[in-house]
């Protein structure tokens, strides 16, 4: 299996919004930034969750108003964590069991990157370089 560990391939630039934010706010500022998730910090209440293109598209498909709905009626917020040293193999296998395509990693308590399966594939393709 390829070596690595998810501070070497994860990006530490994170979109962040609110929950109150609009889905059609958070799909423009997801499409300005070209990633497929944001953070979703909430001060007053649930922490850290993730929304990704997925959940926007699960509301597009359900017919819902993007003006209307929230982040925080479509987040994740029982979101899996990964830590900076986990490897790749680990990340790889948390997404796996869980279904999901993003992690967020928390250093210290603090969200300091996101890492999706794309990440991990580039730093495995690099490796057999």
């Amino acid at each position: 299996m390829p070596a690595g560990d998810v501070a070497s391939a994860m990006s530490t630039e994170v979109l962040s919004v609110g929950p109150g934010h609009t889905l059609r706010q958070v799909a423009v500022v997801m499409a300005s930034a070209k990633v497929g998730s944001a953070v979703v910090h909430d001060t007053d209440g649930a922490g850290v969750g993730i929304i990704t293109e997925r959940d926007i598209l699960r509301s597009v498909a359900a017919n819902e108003d993007l003006d209307a709905e929230t982040a925080g009626d479509h987040q994740t917020s029982e979101v899996v964590f990964a830590a900076p040293t986990w490897t790749l193999s680990e990340a790889a296998d948390a997404m796996k069991r869980g279904g999901f395509r993003h992690l967020v990693v928390l250093h210290d308590g603090e969200v300091a990157g996101i890492i999706s399966v794309r990440d991990i594939v580039k730093a495995w393709g690099q490796d057999r370089s």
